[in-house]
């Protein structure tokens, strides 16, 4: 057997550069690294010397850069993925956050933060976090309810099996996720003669699971009984790369179909049958048809809360649902007929078994209308009031482009797009698992990294804003183009207004709300500004749309600030949501909003 004597770390960067996605290029793009004690001499020397055959960037904090990494994986529908390092201590638990995210969203991302001395020589070395107890436990112990692969590299050998694993798991459709390879800082400067043959490049491919006959069977008969049956396309769908077969299965069979959070873009919202969404931040005509269906088809959805209205939005009394998903986790919930299955093989078999079956015209004209009511709302103030969220997407919507995609994370905008934005297929990206603050930037950094040629828009208030702006940074060091649209509302008016409808009195949610000294005044335009950004403060909607059109050509990124009114909802679309609401109080508003509570517990659909 031929060897070669490397470092673990040159050993660990040179397998990672030559992991190849199934067009042959890297599957791991290039490694996000911030250096400190625990990873800059090891594998911070073997990043130099590879940094022709994968490239380092430099972030500005652990948790957003591993953000643009997980955007990055998203965008690329999971085919390709990065790889982000820190040292040991607090550089390592800044991305367990970041883990939890990809984990949620089912993403793959590669963790590799430096960790203590395998030999306990120096120990406790600095940022050690001591367990009293349990000698083997430090800070990277906390990413393990938040990977789905967990690996501590003490020995230059672990590397052999480690890796394989790693990427094994980041490239399973079915158990996909983060993976964190918690690398002793010793161990990553100690050598061994690795075998030569475990550096050849090696093709990852994503399988195709077929459906149990059995199951596709049932499907197939559940669907040819029903009568108003609805699909829900969540992010399997683009997963699997089964956007274009579920277009063709809907148009087939004449199955209107919504999109949750993470399956929007998976067709175009000029399509008849697309309904838009299901839902807490449902459309009108797509909750309609959520409450009439006889049949829910979920297509690679996780059925999220958001997306059942806390299960109370598929209200037919003999609704059945029907889980077309990868996991079998997912496709037996609440008590669901399962079909275990890659999403396209699902809809192609069961589209062939269906023939010539096809279900009456759902009503268009409920579609319609929904499409009137939202014109309305898109509409530019006619007075000098502040514009509401919806009155800025209308404004951004009508410059957008098929090649442009909207993206957010928390805050009003998730929901409010989600109800209202207009997504052309493939243009919308929305974290809406972990609904993580902070997301925004880094991650629109990342989707233009992985989709040069889409304009890319990040909508952010100013509360997430605040959380994580750094990247923006990054973005213009790196000259990485894309439009923020930043809208300040002077708090958290998403959450103000949560609280106000569950009776409670505006505290700490808004800035005027909340304890303070000095009134606060914070200006955006200066702070974008210092970062190297191009700024536009819009004064109305007519600002912000010329703005819009100007940021196109830009280089780096444009940072449009316009201030909007914190009060108002979407205006239309929406649903119940299970936020418990106390059963005693002072309050009277309380204990009304306690009855309106009870009343949406009453309709839930326990079954699970």
């Amino acid at each position: 057997m031929t060897t070669i004597r490397l470092t673990a770390a040159q050993a660990l960067v040179r397998w990672l550069s030559v992991q190849q996605a199934e067009d042959g290029s890297r599957f791991i793009e290039g490694v996000w690294a911030i250096f400190g004690h625990g990873n800059v001499a090891g594998l911070g020397e073997a990043l130099h010397a590879h940094r022709d055959a994968i490239p380092t960037w430099r972030g500005h904090n652990e948790q957003t850069m591993a953000h643009a990494a997980i955007a990055y994986a998203k965008a690329k529908q999971r085919r390709k993925a990065m790889a982000v390092t820190s040292s040991i201590g607090p550089g390592a638990t800044n991305m367990v956050t970041a883990a939890a995210l990809a984990h949620v969203n089912r993403l793959p991302v590669l963790f590799i933060p430096g960790d203590v001395f395998a030999n306990r020589a120096p120990d406790p070395v600095l940022q050690q976090i001591e367990d009293f107890d349990d000698a083997t436990v430090s800070a990277n112990d906390c990413f393990r309810p938040v990977v789905r692969y967990f690996d501590r590299i003490s020995r230059p050998e672990h590397i052999l099996t480690a890796l394989p694993r790693a990427l094994r798991v980041m490239t399973d459709p079915a158990n996909c996720g983060p993976v964190c390879l918690a690398f002793c800082q010793d161990t990553q400067a100690e050598a061994y003669d690795y075998p030569v043959e475990f550096f050849e490049p090696r093709v990852w491919h994503i399988r195709r699971p077929e459906p149990d006959q059995r199951e596709l069977e049932a499907a197939v008969a559940a669907i040819r009984a029903a009568k108003t049956p609805l699909i829900v396309a969540g992010g399997g769908v683009l997963y699997s790369g089964a956007e274009r077969t579920l277009l063709d299965f809907a148009r087939a069979h004449n199955i209107p179909l919504v999109e949750t959070q993470a399956g929007k873009g998976a067709v175009d919202w000029e399509e008849k049958l697309h309904f838009g969404s299901p839902g807490v931040t449902g459309t009108g005509c797509g909750n309609e048809l959520a409450a009439k269906a006889d049949l829910v088809i979920g297509v690679g959805t996780r059925f999220q809360d958001f997306t059942t209205g806390s299960w109370t939005v598929f209200s037919n009394p003999g609704r059945k649902l029907l889980s077309i998903n990868i996991h079998g986790y997912d496709a037996a919930k609440r008590a669901a007929q399962p079909l275990v299955s890659d999403a396209k093989v699902a809809l192609e078999k069961i589209g062939a078994a269906l023939g010539k079956h096809r279900f009456a015209d759902p009503d268009f004209s409920a579609r319609t209308n929904w499409f009137q009511i939202t014109n309305a709302l898109f509409a530019a103030p006619k007075t000098n009031e502040l514009p509401t969220d919806a009155q800025v997407i209308g404004a951004v919507d009508r410059n957008a482009g098929k090649q442009s995609l909207i993206m957010c994370a928390a805050g009003t905008m998730p929901g409010a797009l989600h109800v209202l934005w207009r997504a052309a297929q493939g243009g919308y990206h929305m974290e809406y698992g972990f609904s993580c603050m902070g997301y925004e930037i880094a991650g629109a950094m990342g989707i233009k990294m992985a989709l040069p040629e889409k304009d890319v828009i990040c909508m952010i208030g100013d509360g997430s804003y605040m959380m994580a702006n750094s990247e923006l940074a990054t973005a213009v060091m790196m000259a990485i183009p894309f439009t923020v649209v930043l809208t300040d509302n002077r708090g958290y008016g998403c959450i103000n207004r949560l609280q106000q409808a569950t009776g409670g009195a505006p505290f700490n949610n808004m800035l005027d709300d909340s304890y303070h000294v000095n009134a606060a005044n914070i200006d955006f335009v200066a702070h974008a500004r210092s970062m190297g950004a191009n700024v536009v403060k819009a004064a109305g909607i007519a600002e912000l749309e010329a703005a819009m059109q100007a940021a196109k050509t830009a280089t780096i990124p444009t940072v449009i600030v316009i201030d909007t009114d914190p009060m108002p909802g979407t205006g239309a679309g929406g649903h119940w949501w299970d936020v418990a609401v106390p059963e005693v109080s002072t309050r009277r508003e309380v204990n009304e909003a306690r009855k309106g509570y009870e009343a949406g517990v009453k309709a839930q659909w326990l079954l699970n």
